[in-house]
């Protein structure tokens, strides 16, 4: 099984990569076979999407629709159609994701989607039939979970691009709410065990 871990944090060695690295522990001893590619995102090179609409005109029978800027994603395309499953790491920033999240979640959106019928024509729809998994694990500094309803919009973006552009299933997210007062440890079995169910 492969698996793409995707970090949209600014900083390494704090909460989101401390989580990731849980998540993966728990991908690899629930699956012995598992092969993860760790991203940080922001030691790459991810252009800003141009709106050219050269992926979402591109032929519709293709795997990965072609997108002309050069950059590092050119990279990632072929990796993140290979896996299996994701997984998204990102802290909740104004309530959304990172901007280089942002950014990445951009270019994979008609790169690997045509235009569909659903919910309204034209609509992104994968072009990859095979079914894949993914979890998302977000953090915030300040707020606590229970106000996660109002205050996480990056949970419903990872798994809108991951239904209508990666054909894969959230099957389940970690929000680490109030991580300076709370600390990080305090989410850390959570993370293992959402990497766990990833592979089960």
């Amino acid at each position: 099984m492969k698996v793409v871990a995707s970090i949209g944090s600014y900083r390494k060695g704090k909460t989101i990569d401390t989580l990731m690295d849980k998540a993966i522990e728990g991908v690899k001893e629930g699956c012995n076979a598992a092969e993860v590619e760790k991203i940080c995102l922001i030691d790459r090179d991810i252009q800003y999407c141009r709106n050219c609409v050269v992926c979402r005109k591109d032929d519709p029978a293709k795997a990965i629709a072609r997108c002309p800027i050069d950059d590092d994603m050119q990279e990632f395309y072929p990796l993140l159609d290979e896996v299996d499953a994701y997984i998204f790491g990102t802290p909740v920033n104004m309530g959304a994701v990172t901007a280089v999240m942002k950014t990445f979640l951009e270019r994979i959106c008609w790169t690997f989607a045509r235009p569909g019928r659903w919910p309204v024509k034209g609509c992104p729809k994968p072009r990859n039939k095979r079914s894949k998994k993914a979890i998302a694990l977000v953090s915030s500094g300040i707020i606590i979970p229970l106000l996660r309803r109002w205050c996480d919009d990056a949970t419903p973006l990872i798994k809108s691009v991951c239904q209508s552009s990666l054909n894969a299933r959230l099957v389940g997210s970690l929000y680490a709410g109030a991580v300076e007062k709370r600390g990080v440890e305090h989410y850390l079995d959570r993370a293992y065990k959402l990497g766990r169910k990833l592979v089960q």
